[in-house]
């Protein structure tokens, strides 16, 4: 079990586990896997780590999925190398324990999964991105941690805004990779695998 890291002491806790500096807080709740996106975009813009807050040091870890290597770059904030192991332990999607994205629509559940008529509270937007919306249901990615130096930290802007960040930018040197988890397989195909295992048994 990985401590929580020193740089995380001070943060506020849920569950026992350290509340990550970008997660939204609703209604005084914690709610791990979805972002604030005014902390999101102020993470990005001042290169702060998405856990514990504080500013990146010399080098970071990057989340990387098979479609963001694909579009060139991550779509979290950094992590300080010292934060990650934490959150790779700890978070389903990238502890494996998560097979499949989440299948309800944001639409019909709020994303802190409680209901909220409060017109001045900060929600974020009902409405799904058109990732979010892609992956829905569908089993877990392959996730990686690519480390590369902060000096090549660089934002790529967003298609339609271009003033807003879509990611940190993966066309940087890269110093390390490091696997977080394996793609979780479609029920078919963990079947197959499931009788080549018996049929290979059956052979000891």
């Amino acid at each position: 079990m990985h401590s929580v890291p020193q740089r995380c002491a001070g943060r506020p806790l849920a569950g026992g586990l350290v509340v990550p500096h970008v997660s939204l807080i609703h209604n005084g709740h914690a709610v791990f896997g979805s972002l604030d996106a005014d902390r999101a975009l102020a993470a990005f813009l001042q290169r702060l780590c998405q856990i514990c807050g504080q500013r990146l040091t010399e080098r970071c870890y990057l989340i990387v999925r098979p479609a963001d290597e694909e579009r060139g770059c991550s779509p979290e904030p950094a992590l300080h190398p010292e934060c990650l192991p934490y959150t790779a332990q700890h978070c389903p999607m990238l502890n494996g324990t998560a097979v499949r994205y989440r299948s309800s629509p944001i639409l019909a559940t709020h994303p802190a999964g409680r209901s909220c008529n409060d017109p001045s509270c900060p929600c974020p937007a009902r409405t799904p991105d058109k990732g979010s919306q892609a992956r829905r249901g569908r089993p877990a990615d392959r996730y990686e941690a690519w480390m590369i130096h902060t000096r090549r930290y660089q934002l790529v802007p967003h298609q339609d805004e271009p003033d807003l960040p879509s990611g940190i930018s993966l066309h940087v040197p890269i110093l390390r990779k490091r696997l977080l988890r394996r793609a979780a397989l479609p029920p078919s195909h963990e079947a197959l695998l499931n009788l080549l295992r018996d049929a290979l048994s059956l052979d000891d």
